[in-house]
């Protein structure tokens, strides 16, 4: 989903390098697919409310298992995104949430079957309300450009919200939602869910695990494993 986080703010001058190794599972009938990923996100805060972004999927290794036809094994690199978030609105206390805009272009870029033939993007709103003690609420909703599997384009609305719970400082628990209408041209809704806990180490480190499968949708996976890293600086 990657709502968590995302309106708050980064101070200006201050970078920040988040990334992950993340591993889905699909599978139809025999037909099996294993896609491993290592998904990344470079933030540079540089005015008061403005913030530039790189992110992407990066390295992508794909295992394809159907028994009528040869196993294939591709790999590749995935489309990078350029961006802007603007920070509209700072929290104040319980009663007002922090919100932002964030938008992202996706230029023709990518290798081998992950390329993007075309010019992609998203824009979307997202919040940050701490709306009662230890508890914190990120929603985030916007639309889409895509290109799906067959290289057609195709516009889709996004939705996702992450639940945190802050035992302490240094420890959060969450559950994610994420819906995309539609995952394809001419497709349904796609909608998944994931459960996980962060643990910040000093100030600047954070670490996370999550796990999650789909709920609907023909291309979500079933189940999906994250374990996450981010660096301010």
């Amino acid at each position: 989903p990657g709502s968590r986080m995302e309106a708050r703010r980064l101070a200006r001058g201050h970078f920040q390098f988040e990334t992950a190794i993340q591993r889905e599972y699909r599978s139809n009938g025999d037909e099996r697919e294993h896609t491993t990923f290592i998904p990344r996100l470079l933030r540079y805060g540089f005015s008061k409310n403005w913030e530039f972004r790189v992110e992407g999927n990066t390295f992508t290794r794909q295992r394809q298992h159907d028994p009528a036809l040869v196993d294939t094994d591709s790999s590749g690199f995935a489309p990078s995104s350029i961006g802007l978030k603007y920070n509209i609105v700072k929290a104040v206390g319980s009663t007002q949430p922090s919100i932002g805009a964030i938008v992202r272009v996706f230029p023709p870029s990518g290798s081998s079957a992950f390329r993007n033939s075309r010019a992609t993007g998203d824009f979307r709103l997202a919040a940050d309300w701490n709306f009662v003690d230890k508890w914190s609420l990120n929603p985030n909703v916007g639309v889409a450009v895509y290109e799906d599997d067959t290289k057609r384009s195709y516009a889709a609305g996004l939705f996702a919200a992450t639940l945190n719970y802050n035992p302490s400082k240094i420890l959060n628990f969450f559950v994610d939602t994420g819906l995309q209408y539609a995952e394809e041209k001419n497709g349904r809704a796609s909608l998944i869910f994931d459960v996980g806990a962060a643990y910040i180490i000093g100030h600047d480190i954070q670490i996370d695990l999550s796990v999650g499968t789909g709920a609907a949708g023909t291309k979500p996976p079933h189940p999906f494993l994250a374990a996450g890293f981010s660096k301010r600086f």
